[in-house]
């Protein structure tokens, strides 16, 4: 038992709590994350951590998928809490969210670094007293014009964008995978190169 817990992975999707948001640009983390659960035929029931969580495998290792129940600028304290239970360090935690400064779709792996203005970022980053951990980062574009970044943010993706939406979060999904089981380098690698959406 002892081995599993050591390689076990926390994998995190953010956003918003509450079906107002489920849409939003914002949500974008929990979304590859429900698709995780659904690939996997696994269900979110409620922790102690204060997040929602599955169990399933993924590239061949126990991972922990989990959607903090609070608000995004709150997601630091669930995940630290769940890290505790399963005495895992930051770097067994991979966080997935919206990333305003890069292309809508892209995908972006990385380990560490700074917030870059998310909330979402800088409250694990404080929670766990590290930045050091996985982040999958699904790009939403700048706003159009003069749109307030927190306006955007909390808006739906726009029509043309939700035609593309499922292939790019299938994509995001199997980018979190790749890096779990291949290492970071090969997943920057396959996922660093932008597709056109068919």
């Amino acid at each position: 038992m002892e081995s599993s817990v050591a390689e076990r992975w926390i994998v995190a999707g953010l956003g918003n709590p509450g079906p107002e948001y489920a849409g939003n640009r914002h949500n974008a983390g929990q979304m590859v994350v429900a698709l995780l659960a659904d690939r996997a035929g696994a269900r979110f029931k409620a922790h102690r951590s204060g997040c929602d969580i599955a169990e399933i495998r993924l590239g061949g290792v126990p991972v922990t998928l989990a959607v903090p129940r609070s608000y995004m600028n709150l997601s630091g304290r669930p995940l630290a809490a769940l890290a505790a239970f399963y005495k895992l360090s930051a770097e067994r935690l991979v966080v997935i969210h919206d990333e305003l400064d890069i292309g809508f779709g892209a995908i972006r792996l990385k380990l560490g670094g700074g917030d870059n203005g998310h909330n979402g970022l800088r409250s694990i980053t404080q929670s766990l007293g590290t930045p050091d951990y996985f982040r999958v980062r699904f790009g939403i574009g700048r706003p159009p014009g003069r749109m307030d970044a927190a306006s955007f943010v909390l808006r739906d993706f726009s029509a043309p964008e939700r035609k593309d939406l499922p292939f790019l979060i299938d994509r995001a999904a199997d980018a979190t995978e790749t890096l779990l089981s291949q290492g970071l380098a090969q997943a920057q690698n396959t996922y660093h190169q932008d597709p056109a959406p068919a």
